[in-house]
């Protein structure tokens, strides 16, 4: 190798070392004063019930906010990955702040939300600020905001392997850019351990303690269980999104429609006779690995979900997505004469898998979670409800590298919103 290749190598390693060990820094740091203000504002919660009946003004003041405030802001993810592919808007620093804000408020006030969005949020626009503060070039820009995507969700989760991959595989479906590998990781790497030995946050674990042996009725069960996970994840993202269209062609003004989610919210939570459906779901998640839970359990924390997210609250999916998987897995076990900590496990990551479209991501959490006993079945679970999640997910911005079937044609820059369209179009000939 000659010595100036060797030195450009080295260079290279250096320069994404720093750049995304301070993405890291930063999206650690946030994610750690999140998790601790989210731990703080839920226990508030649970201890004054009377809350819950405040959370239409608390929707009320997030989306006024948002609209004095934000600019492009609401966009949330969609928005980074927008910049990403395209890299024609600023993302503002305001971004951090308000979606910090008014997810707490979520929180507090018993909406069913997640924390990875706000995690995401918080790192692409941390990382777009570093970024200007330095004078990135361009290409580098996309690079550091992949590595705020995999800072966020590895240091919120504690998952950094998970976190990597996350980052490269959520902008376009079926292309993984190996140039941010590195980065992404070191990101990644750095925001959890600075998330964990620094701030001294404590994630929560869950137990498997029995993986079956591979046979083929094994198999072929699992793979049936996958299949209904990767139809729950598109039940979740088109519900939800067909809620925020609708809602927000019935009810133009922000804050009067994030007060009418709060109602809802209200009116399903005396429908179903309980509180168990708010806030991230982490009760019914470790539920799912002790005991039996609710048969339709799953159905409600999406229905309440989607109509928190649907409506404009902030917050993630991906966590109430892990309770959704997580309960549909508990409530198949029986059905299928399998061991239900094992299947909830598999429905935890199939779920997000599906919703996100992030399978190499979905599995390594599976193995950083509960371990590699199980890692067969989780790469099965993943990669079956990747495919029959079809071209669905949360993300509306995101692109569609490649097509899931050699039968369906879709054009090359088409994201997960305009797919919709072309799906209702008339597909060619095999001549054309």
């Amino acid at each position: 190798m000659e010595r100036s290749h060797f030195l450009a190598l080295w260079g290279t390693f250096i320069k994404w070392i720093v750049l995304g060990g301070g993405v890291g820094i930063l999206s650690g740091s946030a994610s750690a004063i999140f998790l601790k203000s989210l731990d703080a504002v839920t226990e508030v919660r649970l201890n004054h019930a009377w809350l819950l009946y405040l959370l239409p003004l608390g929707g009320a003041l997030v989306s006024f906010l948002y609209m004095r405030y934000g600019k492009n802001s609401a966009k949330g993810n969609n928005l980074i990955l927008e910049q990403i592919q395209q890299g024609n808007e600023t993302i503002p620093l305001r971004m951090a702040p308000l979606v910090l804000f008014g997810t707490l408020v979520t929180h507090l006030f018993g909406g069913s939300a997640g924390r990875e969005g706000t995690a995401v949020q918080m790192g692409g626009s941390l990382a777009e600020g570093f970024g200007r503060l330095i004078r990135i070039n361009s290409l580098d820009r996309q690079i550091l905001l992949m590595c705020g995507i995999s800072g966020g969700f590895g240091s919120i989760f504690g998952t950094p392997l998970a976190g990597t991959l996350f980052g490269l595989e959520v902008v376009a479906i079926g292309l993984i850019s190996h140039k941010a590998l590195l980065p992404c990781f070191t990101a990644s790497f750095i925001g959890d351990i600075v998330a964990t030995r620094l701030w001294k946050v404590q994630h929560i674990h869950y137990h498997v303690d029995l993986f079956p042996p591979l046979t083929a009725i094994i198999l072929l069960k699992v793979i049936l269980a996958s299949v209904l996970f990767g139809l729950a994840s598109i039940l979740f993202s088109e519900l939800t999104h067909y809620l925020k269209k609708t809602f927000t062609r019935l009810v133009k003004n922000p804050m009067l429609k994030s007060a009418l989610g709060g109602f809802i919210i209200i009116a399903l939570v005396y429908i179903a006779g309980t509180r168990d459906y708010l806030g991230l779901g982490i009760p019914l998640i470790q539920d799912s690995f002790q005991t039996d839970v609710a048969p339709f359990a799953f159905l409600w924390k999406l229905i309440f979900t989607s109509f928190t997210l649907g409506t404009g609250f902030q917050g993630g999916e991906v966590t109430p997505l892990f309770a959704i998987g997580a309960t549909l897995g508990n409530s198949l076990a029986g059905f299928l004469h399998l061991h239900a900590p094992f299947l909830a496990s598999l429905g935890f990551i199939a779920v997000f898998c599906g919703a996100t479209n992030t399978p190499v991501a979905c599995f390594l959490m599976g193995i950083e979670l509960f371990g590699s006993g199980g890692a067969v079945y989780m790469f099965i679970a993943c990669l079956v409800s990747y495919l029959f999640s079809g071209h669905s997910g949360i993300y509306t911005s995101q692109q569609i590298g490649i097509s899931k079937s050699e039968w369906v044609r879709i054009p090359e820059g088409t994201t997960l919103g305009t797919a919709k369209q072309l799906r209702t179009t008339k597909k060619p000939s095999a001549e054309e």
